[in-house]
């Protein structure tokens, strides 16, 4: 679950990790009166969950009361369109108010989950306020990876390996270490996924303040976090995600123009792939799960073609707990309600395979019986090709 700049910042204080004076608002009145009790300059920041904010201009400094209103106009109300909203953008209903910093020096600098090495991983950069992407695409040298055995922990090994990298003064080197060691007790305190900071700034006046904030926590420990569910911001979920998530579907929105229906998350990673190898790209991931019923796939079609991008729909289930009769006749029952207006391809494989194909094939509904997930990839590209 992602959280917005301001509750991260909210976390950071509780940790001891220095933020700048601010507050949130959302109206223009608000903004005007927070940047007068914290004086200016100002720094004027969209709420949304997605970075790239300042170069959608999202972000303003404002220096004088017009200035503050000007930023306030601009950014309160407005879609603001990132590389990670997509062209849909998102649109900012709040503001983060904070009082302006004068920064000497930029750094990069996130705690994440290493799969590969099962570790904790800090990464730092002294590119700080870049794409992270980018400089480890441009310049990968420049990137700091320090792995951490979470059953020891973070030691004082790991925050000089990370401190000499960052090539830090040696006045820094105390406030900084200080800084890591919080945000990684806060990484694992709260099951997060993600803490990342860009930038994390060093001041003129020598002082280490994290500019920006970025925490994203893992959904499936939020029963032990209820101060972080109470945080949820439904005004940034995703439409159908949201409505998928009532009825305990598992969906995600994609770009493509194939929907997906599958029972059980490896496989629907499969089918996504294979469609993508036939030429073709998927436009949801959706798991409906090893029980579902006709009621669970009539919302997942229902919740596909609420997609106006989606051309046709693929289904590919594999029979054991769920057979694949049972399945059929729900498939069929789920089409004529929702009224199907796209061709839908049905790859079945398990028990009474052969019953559901023949309740597929004497539907009278527009669908396709394919004979493996080859030839289901294969004539779904060429439907929307």
């Amino acid at each position: 679950m992602k959280i917005h700049e301001y509750q991260a910042k909210q976390l950071f204080r509780k940790y001891d990790v220095p933020v700048p004076q601010g507050d949130t608002s959302t109206d223009r009145q608000g903004v005007v009166d927070i940047a007068d009790k914290l004086g200016l300059p100002v720094a004027v920041k969209a709420q949304i969950h997605a970075g790239g904010r300042g170069k959608g201009g999202g972000v303003k400094l404002a220096r004088d009361r017009a200035e503050v209103e000007a930023a306030a106009d601009a950014i309160l109300g407005m879609t603001l369109v990132t590389k990670q909203t997509g062209p849909q953008g998102r649109l900012v209903k709040t503001v983060l108010i904070e009082k302006g910093v004068n920064i000497k020096k930029e750094l990069y600098l996130s705690i994440i989950p290493d799969r590969e090495t099962a570790s904790i991983t800090i990464v730092a950069s002294q590119d700080g306020g870049m794409d992270i992407e980018e400089v480890a695409e441009k310049s990968p040298e420049r990137i700091i990876k320090v792995p951490i055995n979470p059953l020891i922990g973070i030691q004082g090994y790991h925050l000089r390996q990370v401190m000499f990298g960052l090539e830090l003064d040696s006045v820094l080197m105390k406030s900084f270490g200080k800084i890591l060691r919080s945000l990684y007790t806060l990484f694992v305190d709260y099951d997060c996924s993600m803490v990342e900071i860009n930038p994390l700034i060093v001041t003129e006046e020598n002082e280490v303040i994290a500019l920006d904030a970025k925490v994203d926590i893992d959904s499936n420990a939020l029963y032990r976090h209820p101060d972080i569910v109470e945080m949820h911001d439904p005004n940034e979920d995703d439409e159908a995600e949201a409505e998928a998530a009532k009825y305990n579907l598992n969906y995600i929105n994609l770009d493509g123009n194939v929907g997906n229906m599958v029972n059980g998350a490896g496989l629907a990673m499969a089918t996504m792939d294979i469609i993508k190898q036939a030429g073709a790209e998927p436009a949801n991931f959706l798991d409906v799960g090893g029980g579902a019923d006709a009621e669970m796939v009539e919302n997942g079609f229902r919740i596909i073609l609420s997609d106006p991008k989606v051309k046709a729909i693929l289904v590919n289930i594999f029979g054991g707990i769920l057979r694949c009769d049972v399945l059929a006749q729900g498939v069929v029952q789920a089409a004529g309600k929702v009224q199907l207006n796209v061709p839908v391809v049905v790859r079945m494989e398990g028990t009474n395979v052969e019953e559901g194909r023949r309740i597929l094939a004497e539907s009278g509904m527009s669908l396709i019986n394919a004979t493996d997930l080859a030839d289901a990839a294969r004539k779904i590209a060429d439907i929307v090709s």
